[in-house]
């Protein structure tokens, strides 16, 4: 039975990660490192079925109101927002963000946290208005618990960032996500892998402007911290590789960007398997790239088995079937997926 469930888990991850990027903070906030490994296979026991009742376990043996209950709270709402159940997400998040203001206090680190949960479920929702001053306060209760040269701060300022780029307002993206850079490249250092990780948040703004030479050596500068700190055959650095082959198309560069989504499939097959919705993805964005170029023979295998491999799980998940058009715009990667 669990077995069965690891293919979904994956892909939820996956999707939500589409959605705001692997790199973007939400996506890290709202699922932490233990939880993220579970959605990606290693932890199958954690499945749809086990989730509630670990809820009401807690429940039962810690009381409503315990911090531990927010958090399998936030771990349900978490899979519910990945799968696209946004009603049933929303009451979890908002619940858990109750017990932890009135257990560990309104000015609390894990009060942030389900500040940023609640706040990226309504950038899902396209839900920008309700979103912001969760940001906002999130960032401001950071900046005050930890200081304003915290790792952690960069990443509320990231999250923050990223709203205002998807609503298009880049201006305001700009600053925030320099000084999450600032930040970041002080308090760990300019080789760690979250340097990285904010310098690709800077270049894909760059990119959404057309900022071509801006966003190119950022991503490059990505790409080798995390080729250095994380090995060749990451799947992190699998995602700086399609983000600069991203940059190469659309300038046009189709030769550049062959190479390097080649590799990046390369990695993701082989580190996540053949089956997994990262390699599916990378399959579609080589696709993508031929077709872009006119080499349609070679898309359409490509496009064919990305889609059969995003239809064999999305199966297990949804009762609403995909178009093909559907799934073949969903594989075509931003920030890295």
């Amino acid at each position: 039975m669990y077995q069965k469930a690891e293919a979904p888990f994956q892909l939820a991850l996956a999707i939500f990660e589409k959605a705001l990027g692997p790199d973007h903070r939400s996506t890290a906030v709202s699922l932490p490192q233990s939880r993220r490994a579970v959605l990606r296979g290693r932890g199958v026991s954690e499945s749809r079925a086990a989730l509630p009742t670990r809820l009401s376990i807690k429940e039962k043996a810690l009381g409503p109101d315990h911090p531990d209950t927010a958090t399998s709270l936030n771990d349900l709402a978490y899979l519910y927002q990945a799968e696209g159940e946004y009603r049933n997400a929303e009451p979890l998040y908002q619940r858990a963000l109750t017990i932890r203001a009135n257990a560990l206090g309104p000015d609390h680190p894990d009060t942030a946290a389900s500040l940023s949960n609640l706040a990226a479920l309504y950038q899902a929702e396209g839900a920008y208005r309700k979103a912001e001053p969760l940001h906002l306060s999130a960032l401001a209760i950071l900046e005050k618990a930890l200081g304003p040269d915290h790792p952690d701060t960069a990443t509320g300022l990231s999250s923050l960032a990223n709203l205002h780029q998807m609503e298009g307002v880049y201006q305001k993206a700009e600053p925030l996500l320099q000084r999450s850079l600032a930040i970041r490249e002080k308090a760990l250092g300019p080789d760690h892998p979250d340097t990285a990780t904010s310098l690709s948040d800077l270049a894909g703004l760059y990119l959404a402007e057309r900022a071509y030479m801006k966003a190119e050596p950022l991503y490059q500068r990505a790409l080798t911290i995390r080729e250095k700190a994380l090995g060749p055959d990451h799947p992190d650095t699998a995602a700086s590789l399609n983000n600069l082959a991203e940059l190469y198309q659309a300038e046009g560069a189709y030769q550049k960007a062959e190479p390097l989504l080649q590799r990046a499939l390369t990695i993701r097959g082989k580190a996540l398997g053949p089956d997994h919705p990262d390699t599916a993805a990378s399959l579609n964005n080589l696709a993508g790239l031929y077709n872009a170029a006119g080499a349609y023979q070679k898309a359409e295998p490509l496009f064919q088995r990305a889609l059969a491999m995003r239809e064999k799980v999305l199966d297990r998940i949804t009762p609403r079937r995909p178009t093909a058009s559907t799934i073949s715009q969903g594989c075509t990667a931003r920030k890295g997926v």
